[in-house]
């Protein structure tokens, strides 16, 4: 069981005489409802009164109505409340108790008093330290008011009757009971695909009419679209994606939780700055959970007593599929996936990545070919010759555009090889239309909406400072502080309209993949989505020739998929 963290900041406050009595009892009170105190079996009447009955409040109250009854009038006096709602005694976390130790080690409390052992402790190390040996050192009074009664003033040896250990093997093994139960249950819950977590993932929110399912966020979810569509349609680097989604003013995941209110708690949340990296952009895009699959169980605590968190091999994760809506198809997943898993570099001060970015590789050393400008042309050379000699690799390059020139040929060539290409023109023109605008139009009214908010704010501040409710200094900061933010946002609103326009200029009346079907039954140009999802790697050998791996059997389904990119 994780131990209560014992505090030993400074010297021991001056030792109370045992033998007299102090002018004053400082009492610290200190209660505790923790989430065991909620019993599974219970009907929602009797469960509704049982928490009511072992409430802070009540047991707060509770307390100083035996207190009143206990001491003598003008013999105490209660120096604090120290509660903890909704921990567990073996969490060694506990602010309140935390706090009212600190009290103690100040000499600002003599005196401890709660209703039961549990509520203070429900590990029996931890209480066998603070009631032999913490408390005594410092002549503290502790007082259990209930089961066993206990009153280390009137009798210090109390401490060592059999039923007070006693009581502490019992309410240690309660707590252990108890994780084992809600462990089980929790598993239980995972194995059916029920989502148990605290917040739901990024994209995502908990169903109102069932809380263990999850549904599409309608302010997140079509952001991350528009994310995949960056990396796959536009070629763009996870950093440029990164740079994008802070230019248009979109919170990290992080700061998404803070915003929306929900109780968010993070080592590191306090110091996020709401912005993103090409890490989150990865790990958001490659989660499982985009395909409508519920992954779990990825960490896990140590024990009931040791609350530290460690991570579980991927084996023993709980993944349940088809649990909810999925984000993307799971050819978007692949073509992302395999995208994601290349060595890629970004162009020369861009933030995209060139077409043939991580396929192309050396059919003799193996290395990835490096891309390079001479003479005014681009060129594919071999990493091996270029680093080592030229005698340690026969491969030299490859121009970029005879390049491109056989991988278009050889693709056209596949295509040939079916049945009836017309079937694809066919399946086209079922396609669902997709408009990328409608949610960056949504996502612009949003930010027109926080800048008339902040605009009202900030003409406000003129007034109150002029009738004193803010002094000079403060307006001064107010008013700085809201101009930058009123900056932020328009600049925000400026980069989403320039996202608008450059849809609105691609997009065309009909899908051009179609067109390409329907007038010449093959494709004329090749994109980066179409590159990574037909092809796993491309080969390139002395005299320029070349090696192309095709990543499926059937181009129908993959270019179908790319037509839909287009839709």
């Amino acid at each position: 069981m994780a131990r209560i963290r014992r505090v030993r900041t400074g010297p021991k406050p001056a030792a109370l005489n045992r033998t007299a009595t102090p002018s004053k009892w400082l009492i610290c009170v200190y209660v505790r409802l923790s989430r065991e105190d909620t019993r599974k079996n219970l009907s929602k009447r009797e469960h509704e009164q049982q928490m009511k009955s072992e409430s802070i409040q009540n047991q707060k109250s509770i307390l100083v109505s035996w207190i009143d009854a206990y001491f003598e009038a003008g013999s105490y006096e209660i120096v604090d409340f120290f509660e903890d709602d909704g921990l567990t005694g073996t969490d060694d976390t506990r602010e309140g108790f935390l706090r009212m130790i600190g009290a103690v080690e100040r000499g600002e409390a003599n005196c401890i008093v709660v209703k039961t052992l549990s509520r203070a402790f429900r590990n029996y190390s931890d209480q066998g330290y603070y009631l032999e040996e913490y408390f005594p050192s410092r002549n503290i009074r502790f007082i259990s008011t209930m089961d066993a009664f206990l009153d280390t003033y009137m009798d210090a040896e109390a401490v060592y009757h059999l039923d007070v250990p006693m009581y502490g093997v019992l309410n240690d093994r309660f707590a252990a009971a108890t994780s084992r139960a809600v462990r089980k249950t929790f598993d239980d819950k995972r194995s059916k695909g029920k989502f148990i977590g605290a917040f739901p993932p990024w994209g995502f929110l908990k169903d109102p009419e069932d809380r263990n399912h999850l549904i599409l966020d309608p302010d997140t979810a079509p952001i991350k679209i528009q994310m995949k569509d960056w990396l796959l349609r536009e070629g763009m680097s996870l950093s440029g994606a990164a740079k994008r989604l802070n230019a248009m003013g979109i919170p990290n995941p992080t700061k998404y939780k803070q915003l929306k209110g929900w109780k968010y708690c993070n080592p590191n949340a306090a110091e996020n700055d709401g912005l993103w990296c090409g890490t989150t952009v990865k790990n958001v895009l490659l989660s499982l959970m985009n395909l409508g699959h519920m992954v779990q169980g990825k960490q896990r605590v140590i024990s009931y007593k040791i609350h530290d968190k460690v991570a579980v091999q991927e084996k023993d994760w709980f993944i349940v599929e088809n649990t909810h809506e999925a984000t993307f198809t799971q050819e978007e997943y692949d073509a992302l996936c395999s995208l994601l898993a290349r060595d890629t570099r970004t162009a020369d001060h861009s933030d995209t990545v060139h077409p043939f970015a991580g396929l192309v590789k050396c059919g003799n050393c193996g290395k990835a070919m490096h891309r390079s400008h001479r003479s005014g042309r681009v060129y594919y050379q071999c990493r091996t010759r270029k680093a080592k000699s030229p005698e340690a690799c026969p491969v030299r390059s490859i121009r970029e555009d005879r390049l491109e020139q056989a991988v278009l040929a050889a693709v056209q060539a596949q295509i040939q090889l079916l049945e009836s290409p017309e079937a694809i023109a066919d399946e086209i023109r079922r396609l669902p239309a997709a408009d990328g605008r409608e949610r960056l139009e949504k996502l612009l009214t949003d930010k027109e909406r926080e800048l008339q908010r902040v605009r009202r704010i900030y003409d406000s501040l003129y007034g109150s400072w002029k009738t004193g409710e803010l002094s000079e200094t403060e307006y001064r900061r107010m008013r700085q502080q809201y101009q930058e933010e009123q900056i932020q946002i328009e600049n925000a609103g400026s980069n989403i309209r320039t996202e608008i326009s450059r849809l609105q200029a691609e997009k065309n009346p009909e899908n051009s993949l179609l067109t390409e079907f329907t007038e010449q039954a093959n494709i004329r140009a090749l994109d980066r989505f179409l590159l990574v999802t037909l092809i796993e790697e491309i080969q390139v050998y002395e005299k320029n020739e070349i090696t192309i791996h095709f990543r499926f059997e059937d181009p129908l389904r993959s270019l179908l998929s790319h037509a839909e990119e287009q839709s």
